[in-house]
């Protein structure tokens, strides 16, 4: 065992095996990845002394954890479409400003007085924790569930204030890093590091987005040429001027981000592959870094600076930045108890931590376990409590009524538009550009791209959602849109179409646990069966029942032609139809339809019999 641990190549397997392995528990927890992670390091490191990061990577560590924050920092700034936040209100743009600049303002005296940190090193710590983590804030929020107001802002600010926080944090470390010099060297090092970053930044980001936009690169090369280029950006940055390559690829993010006609969405999904094995790795290592004699040395202190930054940093940022939002005092008060921190500030810090190691700045060993402790208490505590508060403050929403709808085709439209004049809450996703600008034009709310991707899970809300329905015709990505919603939401919460005869190939056959979620509307409603009604001309229809027409009179009104789809109560609560379904229907209800054009029930189709309790497809 101790020649294991004791060879590079199977420390590094074991550092993989373990991210998977608390990647994977925290899905099934529904846990922040964080904390698994987290804990998982402590006990590899400081706690077994397995894994010494030091002595395994040597002088490769720094360049190692160095590309690592600049990927990790590209991909926030990629998310950080101005127009974003002009669509979220005047709450998420002054939280990523105002809230920001308090946040560093409180924070930084705090660890100065409190730990005695230089003011240097104590406004480096304020800039670092001013991030808050959708890694960790959209798990939290499936969780408690506040009202959709509140879920959207917090939801956000996370993506937006990644790349604002870590901005100002590397600004403040090059302004330490210069005032170690005369002051002239120090501002002509600062204007350099400024003018570097923005400048090779901007005009990266201009080149990569038109080398993109104009197709230039084959497509099966765009992501890998995406991350190379930046990483060269990134290291020619710094061989120009020393510590200017993280402002450069936030900057160039940021351009990509917001240039016309620039799709990165691709670029997004691929950075997920890559970054669930690098940033769980990166956070195992910086874990293992720590020192329980560093803990110690914060003391007291230590928690007068994490008091501040909850208690008065983040309700002063809150309450200052509320003006013209028309949030109650208790959607102001449950903003002002949710933000814990994430990986950014644990990566961030960790390079700053190593950097500093040359400059023999006081007390710079405290700046990572202080912020890995702010990292701890405020995910572990908040997670523990948001429930709670939400509940003693009113603003948890009500149960989730509306739904997500898989696919956009046009009967998935019409569908969704006749939900929506019901007052129901409906979402389209679907990575088909065509069905989604159908579907915008119609003014249904849409996803575009995998509902299943990191990205999707990060900025789509489902908050309101209750249930799914996949009414798409991917046969390889629907059962993966099933098994991740049923996981995400809850048993019984996803139903999909009938997919028809299945091929005689073993590989092609569905398992019966798969197979009985397949139950929407009746045995015939097939995605091609429906979607062929529609093209002839089926409609949408509602029909109320009453004392004088009952559903004996539905029945021979429509006969064959009508597929039933859902009903609505007398109460309003919407009923999915499925093949199983005893509902019954009796006066005040509504059934809503898709009926046939006459001369479709004239077909050879209109001859299978009625499924007892159920109108076929006709």
């Amino acid at each position: 065992m101790e020649q294991i641990f004791s060879n590079p190549m199977a420390l590094l397997v074991l550092v993989g095996l373990v991210s998977i392995a608390c990647q994977f528990l925290a899905y099934r927890l529904k846990l922040p990845a964080i904390l698994p992670l987290l804990l998982a390091g402590l006990v590899l490191g400081p706690i077994a002394g397995v894994l010494d990061p030091d002595a395994l990577f040597g002088d490769l560590l720094f360049p190692v954890v160095s590309l690592a924050v600049a990927i990790i920092l590209f991909e926030g700034a990629l998310t950080l479409k101005f127009s974003d936040i002009a669509g979220h209100g005047t709450m998420v743009r002054n939280l990523c400003s105002v809230g920001v600049l308090v946040t560093w303002l409180i924070a930084t005296p705090a660890a100065h007085y409190a730990l005695g940190m230089p003011l240097h090193l104590a406004a480096l710590f304020g800039a670092i924790v001013t991030v808050t983590g959708p890694t960790v804030i959209v798990p939290m929020l499936r969780s408690v569930r506040p009202n959709a107001r509140i879920s959207n802002i917090l939801r956000w600010e996370g993506i937006v204030i990644d790349p604002v926080g870590a901005l100002l944090a590397v600004l403040v470390y090059e302004y330490i890093v210069a005032s170690h010099g005369a002051f002239e060297h120090a501002l002509l090092t600062f204007l350099k590091v400024v003018v570097i970053g923005f400048g090779v930044g901007s005009l990266m980001g201009y080149f990569l987005g038109a080398l993109l936009r104009k197709n230039w690169v084959p497509h099966y090369l765009r992501n890998t040429a995406v991350l190379t280029l930046m990483l060269g950006a990134f290291a020619a940055s710094n061989l120009m001027t020393h510590e200017s390559g993280l402002l450069t690829v936030t900057v160039m993010g940021i351009w990509m981000a917001n240039m016309k006609n620039l799709d990165v969405d691709d670029i997004l999904e691929f950075k997920e592959t890559l970054s669930v094995l690098l940033i769980s790795a990166l956070f195992i290592l910086l874990a293992a870094r720590l020192e329980f004699f560093t803990l110690a040395q914060l003391g007291w202190g230590s928690l007068l600076v994490l008091a501040a930054i909850m208690f008065v940093a983040r309700p002063v940022g809150v309450f200052l930045s509320s003006p013209g939002s028309g949030l109650s005092w208790r959607e102001l008060a449950m903003l002002s108890w949710i933000a814990p921190r994430g990986i950014v500030a644990a990566a961030v810090s960790a390079l700053f931590a190593l950097k500093l190691d040359t400059l023999g700045l006081p007390k710079s060993e405290l700046l990572v376990p202080l912020v890995f402790l702010v990292i701890i208490a405020t995910v572990v505590l908040q997670s523990l409590t948001s429930k709670t508060v939400a509940k003693l403050l009113g603003v948890r929403a009500p149960f989730p009524s509306g739904y997500l709808i898989f696919g956009g085709g046009k009967f998935a439209r019409m569908l969704a538009k006749d939900l929506m004049d019901k007052g129901v809450s409906v979402r389209i996703a679907d990575t088909n550009w065509d069905a989604i600008r159908e579907a915008r034009m119609e003014n249904i709310p849409t996803y575009y791209g995998n509902p299943i991707s990191e990205h999707a899970s990060l900025t789509m809300d489902l908050s309101a959602v209750g249930k799914v329905l996949v009414l798409s015709p991917y046969r390889q990505l629907n059962p993966l849109v099933t098994y991740h919603y049923e996981h995400v939401l809850g048993k019984d919460t996803v139903l999909g179409l009938r997919e028809g005869v299945q091929e005689g190939r073993a590989s092609h056959r569905m398992s019966q646990e798969y197979r009985e979620k397949l139950a929407l509307f009746s045995e015939n409603a097939t995605y091609g069966r429906l979607a062929s009604l529609v093209a002839k001309g089926a409609v949408i229809r509602t029909t109320r029942l009453t004392e004088s027409f009952t559903l004996d009179d539905y029945y021979k009104t429509y006969g064959n032609r009508a597929t039933r789809l859902y009903a609505v109560d007398p109460h309003g609560k919407i009923h999915i139809c499925t093949i199983s379904d005893e509902l019954a229907l009796e006066a005040d209800w509504q059934i809503v339809s898709l009926i046939a054009p006459e001369e479709v029930s004239e077909s050879s189709d209109a001859r299978v019999p009625p499924v007892p309790g159920e109108i076929p497809a006709g």
